[in-house]
Parts: C-alpha cells; structure tokens; sequence
C-alpha cells in the first residue's frame, strides 16, 4: 500500500513522528504503517528554535537516515527552510521520501499570506509530483484567523496539496464541519478526549502524534534518572542493549524488544 493510500484506508493513517533514526527505527519495529517527523524534536535534539527555518540541514540529514526504513516517510519541512522549494522537495523525493508537511504559519505567531502560501505548495508540487503535500493551516495552533481555516485549506488543495493538516483542532463541531468541507484527507494531532475511533467517525484520515513522543521521551529519561538518583524503581519495559544494538545494526533482526502490536 502506497502512502498515499495509507489515506485512504478503512482506519486512519496514525502517523508517530520522529527526531532520530533510533525512534524511528523503533516505532518502524512497533508495526506502525508509516513514520513522520517532528520539526519541535528535530530542533530541539541539537538545540536549535523549531518553527524558525533553523534546521534544513538536520531535516535533510535525518530524512536521509531514515529513507532506508521499510515503511514510507514523511518529513515536516515546516514553511520551507527558507529554501528553494523546489528544489528542496525535489531533493527529499531523490532521497526516497514520500510526504512532506509544509505550514502558513510564520515566526512570531502569524500567518503567511494564503495566495503566498498556496505558491509554496505549488512549488513543491513542481519540484516533485509524486510526493503527498500535507498542507498545514495553522489558523487553530496560533489561535488566530479561526474563520480563514477551510478557505485556506481549499486554496492549498487548489494549488496541488493532497491533504490538510490542521493542528490544534480538537472539537467535534469544528473537525465536521472542515471534513465536510474540504474535499482531500483530513490529519488532525492526537485528540486524547476523543481517540482514533470518534476521529475516525467524524472523517479524519491521519492522526499524528506531533512533538508529544519527544516531549514523553524527555519526561521518561528525567524520571528514569530521578528514579537511579532516588533508589526508585525503575519502570518496566525498557529494551536492552542488545534490543537498541539490533535495532541500528543493518541486517539484523530489528526491533526484538519493542512492543509490536
């Protein structure tokens, strides 16, 4: 099944989002059908501002590890890097990647111009056809311009996106009503009070964990050394080092203890 078609299922798509080839190679291991990337990780990990065209560089890099997984890829590139979209989209489709996010939001909490906007998703398009656009609308995560969401969202698709992405939404009412509306897959972030089945019901075809399995990473590592530094106990489940050995090492049997369900 193409990524593509990964949108098009009888469940949605739950798409975990990575930083490193390690996480990635993990939930790849976990039976998860496709893996994207989180931009807030990415940066976070060399200590570089998420959301500020800071990273091209380590996206690239990391997409680059990762391409050799065998399940597709998606890459967040937030707006663009700054970068030639073109070629920028060019360049990840030459890599093997299948999907991109690209984003309306800008640096300091606004929002792009939509005609503008909807260039830059038709410059990816151009740079490379075969790649799924996901079209964030960032109306809803900004909390600003809500009633711009599904006009934007239909000026994106116009300009070639395959999917809109609008992070932050989370209420029954406003996820209807931008599914009725926008005629292309749905992806929303995890909803806890809602869960993949009323998102299901509701007409989301992805549901991505966004930064949330960085920030659970950090919070795990903290309280597993507070635990060591405390005489705690440690919490169960964590693999081996042989399990992670394995799960870098090419050819071996990856991901022997990393829950697969």
């Amino acid at each position: 099944m193409t990524f593509h078609d990964l949108h098009h299922a009888e469940r949605p798509l739950v798409l975990p989002n990575a930083w490193d080839f390690a996480s990635a190679a993990a939930l790849c291991a976990a039976g998860f059908a496709a893996i994207g990337t989180t931009s807030l990780g990415v940066a976070a990990a060399v200590g570089l501002p998420d959301g500020e065209g800071a990273t091209r560089d380590e996206t690239v890099a990391l997409a680059r590890r990762i391409v050799g997984l065998p399940v597709p890829v998606t890459v967040d590139v937030e707006s663009g890097f700054g970068a030639d979209l073109r070629e920028l989209a060019a360049e990840l489709a030459d890599l093997g990647v299948a999907g991109v996010n690209v984003e309306d939001g800008r640096p300091g909490g606004v929002l792009a111009d939509p005609v503008e906007q909807a260039a830059s998703v038709r410059a990816v398009k151009e740079g490379a056809p075969g790649l799924f656009v996901n079209a964030r609308v960032d109306t809803h995560w900004l909390g600003v311009d809500h009633e711009s969401t599904v006009d934007r969202a239909n000026r994106y698709l116009d300009a070639g996106a395959d999917g809109v992405f609008v992070p932050g939404l989370a209420r029954e009412d406003d996820i209807a009503a931008v599914v009725a509306a926008v005629d292309a897959p749905l992806n929303v972030l995890h909803v806890p009070a809602l869960g993949v089945q009323r998102l299901a019901e509701l007409g989301v075809r992805r549901i991505s964990t966004g930064s949330l399995l960085f920030r659970a990473a950090l919070h795990a590592a903290v309280e597993t050394a507070n635990a060591v530094r405390d005489g705690g106990a440690v919490a169960d489940g964590v693999p081996g080092y042989a399990d992670v050995v394995a799960l870098i090492t090419p050819g071996s049997a990856r991901g022997s203890g990393f829950p697969r369900r």
